[in-house]
């Protein structure tokens, strides 16, 4: 995480521009709630299957931008996405992305 650094200005800005956006209801945490109408989970082949419901799925797509977070802080995970783990995500991306403009 040393070699890694912080993202840019302009990333950070843009993540964060995402983040808000997908906060529906402005609380600061992105929930099940926020997302249900900006991801389809339906056509997942989980949810085709029966295997599991939507809300599980939605459940799923949230934890994986909390996921490396609350490992590192030794934290569990609750399909509750804070700031803080949205940018670390987008921080662990950024690292292959050279480009701002791509990014």
């Amino acid at each position: 995480m040393a070699i890694r650094g912080e993202l840019n200005d302009l990333r950070r800005g843009l993540v964060e521009k995402a983040f808000r956006k997908l906060d529906k209801d402005n609380n600061g945490v992105l929930e099940v709630d926020d997302i249900k109408n900006i991801y389809n989970a339906s056509k997942h082949p989980d949810v085709v299957q029966g295997k599991k419901s939507e809300e599980q799925i939605l459940m799923e797509f949230l934890e994986t931008f909390e996921a490396h977070h609350n490992l590192r802080h030794n934290q569990t995970r609750d399909a509750r996405v804070t700031l803080d783990e949205f940018l670390e995500y987008y921080t662990n991306i950024s690292v292959s992305i050279d480009n701002d403009e791509y990014f």
